[in-house]
This record gives C-alpha cells, structure tokens and sequence, in this order.
C-alpha cells in the first residue's frame, strides 16, 4: 500500500493585511496632493483685493483721531499741535454747501456777522467778563470762544455755572434773531489727565461740555436742526499745554458760525 507523501502544507497567498495599511497611506498621501494643489491655485484677482484692504487697514488714517488717547484715558506728553487743526468733516460739508449769491448778498453776510460779533462783545461787556470771552470774524465766518476757568465749568466737570447762563440766554436771543446759520459748538480742555472718576478721558469731558451748552440753546429756542456738538479734547490747542497760562487758554468751548453765502465770480 503506497504511503502518501507527508509534506506541509503551503499557503499559495500569503497575509496580505499589509495592503490595507498601504492602501491608507496612498489614499492620505493623495488628499494631502489635492489639498497642496488647491492652495497653489489662488485667485489672483480676490488676492489682490485681499491685500489692498489690508493696506488700506493698517497703513491709511486711522478711523477715529485721538483713539489712543481713549484707550489711555488721559493725557499723553508730546502731543501737541499749536494752531487751528484741519475743519471737521460736517464742517467742510457745510462750507462745501454754501448757496451762490450776488457780491451784494455775501457782502450783506459779513455784515450780518459783523453785527453779530459786536452784539455778543457787548453783551460780555455788560456783563464784566470781556476776559472770558474772545470773538474773530474770519473768511469763513464768525468764531466765539468762551473760557471755561471761572465761567463756564468747575474743574472737572461739565455742568453750567449759573453765572454763565445770562451770557448764553443772550447769544441764544442774537440766534434765533438770525434764524438761519448752523451753529457749530465744540468742547476743548487742556492735556491733563482726568483726575475725577465721572468722565473716563478728556474726550467725554469736553463733549459733555459742548452738549451741555448745546442743551440751553436748545431750551432757549434756538432750533436744534441749527445746532452741532462736538468734543476735541485737547488737540486743538490755542496756547502750550506745558505752562499754566496755556493751559487755562485751552480750556474752552468754542461756537462756530459759518458764512452760507458765496459770491458768484461771474
């Protein structure tokens, strides 16, 4: 009886569970390729968009002046313009608005504004703060600056003295008699820091102020679609923030009366 051959038995496919692995690491290798390949293609167009926004953003005017100073919440040394800074934009879109007359009527303007200037310096006259009260007619119209210190405000805050309201009653009355300038009112204060825990920084100082004067116009009838109120804290100084006389110079509330009529030159 022939004995059968004994030989092991061989497996012809050998574990293949290596391929799943593999399989993975090609599957992952190709979404790593399309991933690569779709960041390669940019669209240039949207890119270049992208990269002017971002220019724009970091290298152009900044959005509000004096943001730093806010942050801050007081007075920085070095900063300091003298002079008048650049008009506001309302303003300068109420210059830009000015109605085309006759040389008659812009002349009659400025005589109006003359008329005016010489009806408040009397009024300051009569009531014995000349000092505190400062008027200049320029090309573009009649300013009135009224000092803070022992007029209008205690230090530090932002509610009239009652010595000072026969003087705005009056320039109110002198308004409503012209009836039809806007009327712009700002608030400045010097570069000290706010020491008082009721107005974070000089910015919501001086436009309290300027508020504050804007409301008695208000409630002496002076119409509010005439009237503007802002706060420019101290970067519109008149004098030095460095001595006690410029300072005190600086502390203000300024009311601007812009001419509406331009001559026509043909």
């Amino acid at each position: 009886m022939a004995r059968k051959s004994k030989h092991a038995a061989h497996d012809e496919h050998p574990d293949e569970r290596w391929l799943l692995t593999y399989a993975d690491m090609i599957t992952l290798l190709m979404a790593l390729f399309i991933v690569m390949f779709s960041i390669s293609n940019v669209n240039k167009g949207k890119f270049n968009e992208l990269a002017k926004s971002l220019n724009s953003a970091f290298n152009g005017p900044p959005v509000i002046t004096g943001g730093q100073a806010i942050k801050d919440t007081g007075g920085e040394a070095g900063v300091e313009t003298l002079g008048s800074a650049p008009i506001t934009p309302s303003l300068q879109d109420n210059l830009a608005r000015r109605t085309e007359g006759s040389a008659a009527q812009a002349k009659q303007e400025i005589e109006d504004l003359k008329q005016l200037k010489e009806s408040i310096d009397n009024a300051a006259r009569g009531q014995g703060i000349s000092s505190k009260v400062q008027t200049e007619l320029s090309k573009d119209g009649l300013t009135v600056r009224l000092k803070t210190d022992g007029l209008l405000f205690d230090p530090g805050q932002a509610a009239i003295k009652e010595g000072a309201r026969p003087l705005i009653e009056r320039m109110s009355r002198l308004f409503r008699a012209d009836g039809r300038h806007p009327i712009f009112v700002s608030g400045h204060t010097d570069s000290t820091p706010i020491s008082t825990g009721t107005y974070p920084s000089n910015w919501e100082l001086s436009t309290a102020r300027a508020s504050a004067v804007v409301r008695v116009m208000v409630a002496d009838k002076v119409s509010p679609a005439r009237l503007t109120a802002t706060g420019r804290a101290y970067y519109d100084p008149i004098g030095s923030n460095a001595t006690t006389y410029g300072r005190a110079q600086n502390r203000r509330v300024e009311l601007f009366i812009p001419r509406t009529v331009a001559a026509t030159t043909s």
